[in-house]
């Protein structure tokens, strides 16, 4: 079980008063100064077994895949393609049908067998407003921006533009625009069923509830987080290929349960903390996503996309 220092917002942040900002920039090209643009891209042939390492070596949830040539865009891999393929979804045929459960031998297929192909890309021209407008429609989490030629020039994600506004929005809460609906699992939960609920359900991270003899109270309770990053990082450590007595993953899927790689301790929010301090937090803890706790109860979720939602409505 890994640790992580517990944060409570409201006692460690300073709450000074807040410039506040009523809209997002809507002025061509100014995406690019939030943009990453030194984009590290990948071609279609490399390894799915080397394109998760790649991914946790930088702290990436996604890489662009581009020509090597041309450098254009071919498709994109997130860490839930990764996870689908792992064991949560149907890239998971890729291991038990093709390669008759060998584990070792489907991870070194080309990534290109996992990504997306059907990419939405912005041209780097675009205003913060288009990028926004054009995530929150179709649900991602990134946009690659290309030049006139189709070139890759930049990636711009929803955290880029959260942690841009990072501390000028200090009149919402995160009560007005947390997720109310929560899936969550128990300690004893195989890896195996987290992948699948997390693959299922597209989320990136899931809290971990029990340790109440009250059965109501210990559904809410929570121990812990595991997010699809721990996953990843699990299925790249080098203890997960000591554990195989065979070729086949998911034995070690089976057996190993989320209280083994879980975060204890969970960075937390509570439901009157502002917008503008939860992207500061999302910011200094280099996280994604939070439990909204009340009287030590799970009572929602907010993530960088919430955010999102949160400046559109400015």
């Amino acid at each position: 079980m890994k640790e992580k220092t517990s944060i409570n917002l409201r006692k460690s942040m300073n709450r000074g008063s807040v410039e506040q900002e009523t809209k997002i920039h809507d002025k061509p090209g100014e995406i690019m100064k939030i943009a990453s643009t030194d984009v590290i891209s990948i071609p279609p042939s490399k390894s799915i077994k080397d394109t998760a390492k790649v991914m946790m070596e930088h702290q990436f949830r996604r890489l662009p895949i581009a020509d090597p040539g041309s450098g254009k865009v071919l498709g994109i891999v997130t860490v839930m393609d990764i996870l689908d393929f792992f064991g949560g979804g149907n890239k998971f045929n890729i291991i038990e049908k093709k390669y008759q459960d060998n584990f070792l031998a489907a991870i070194n297929e080309p990534v290109r067998e996992i990504m997306s192909r059907d990419v939405i890309c912005l041209s780097d021209k675009s205003s913060i407003n288009n990028v926004v407008d054009t995530m929150l429609t179709n649900q991602i989490g990134a946009i690659p921006l290309i030049d006139a030629n189709e070139k890759l020039t930049g990636i711009v994600t929803e955290r880029d533009i959260a942690l841009s506004l990072a501390g000028e929005i200090d009149d919402r809460t995160a009560q007005d625009y947390m997720a109310t609906k929560v899936f969550t699992t128990t300690p004893g939960t195989p890896i195996e069923s987290a992948c699948k609920i997390m693959v299922r359900n597209g989320l990136r991270r899931i809290p971990i509830v029990g340790g109440e003899a009250d059965i109501s109270k210990a559904a809410k309770k929570l121990l812990g987080i595991v997010t699809s990053t721990d996953l990843i990082r699990f299925f790249n450590a080098k203890e997960f290929f000591d554990n195989l007595n065979s070729n086949a993953a998911s034995e070690v899927l089976e057996q190993t349960k989320v209280s083994e790689i879980m975060v204890a301790d969970a960075i937390t929010v509570e439901p009157e903390d502002t917008i503008g301090e939860i992207c500061e937090l999302f910011k200094i803890s280099n996280i994604g996503g939070v439990p909204v706790i009340k009287n030590d109860v799970v009572i929602g979720i907010i993530t960088e996309r919430d955010i999102l939602r949160a400046l559109k409505k400015l």
